[in-house]
């Protein structure tokens, strides 16, 4: 019976291909795991306009809050220019600072190669010291 790392490491691994990946060839999936036990997934889109991309990441989050969507438990990535990845991928800064926007320091990031080969981090460990809206208020 599939558990739910395994579902989340292959919603991450189909997302890649619809991942718009002209100029660099790096094509990422994503899959996002609500609280209550939804997935959102995402890929990236790039544009010549570098600046002007999104990631996979980012893009799964912004699905699942445009939907009305506040906690999440887990999110999977998998990425590389192969058509499975040989390497795992790790989230981009800007996305480690999505996630502590809307995720405690216990959220859980697997990073891919492929369905049941996963290595597991807290959002603590790939953020330390994170910066959030505490330090707003």
């Amino acid at each position: 019976m599939e558990n739910w790392k395994e579902r989340l490491a292959g919603a991450a691994l189909a997302a890649r291909q619809y991942a718009y990946a002209p100029y660099s060839g790096f094509r990422v999936g994503a899959a996002l795991l609500t609280a209550e036990g939804k997935i959102f997934t995402g890929c990236n889109v790039e544009n010549a306009s570098y600046g002007a991309a999104n990631c996979a990441e980012r893009t799964a989050f912004f699905k699942a809050v445009s939907e009305g969507e506040r906690q999440f438990l887990a999110i999977a990535v998998a990425g590389g220019k192969e058509e499975e990845p040989e390497d795992y991928a790790y989230p981009c800064g800007i996305c480690r600072q999505v996630m502590q926007e809307f995720c405690g320091a216990d959220f859980m990031i697997l990073t891919v190669r492929r369905k049941l080969d996963w290595q597991e981090y807290s959002l603590r460990e790939l953020l330390p010291h994170g910066f959030g809206g505490d330090g707003l208020r």
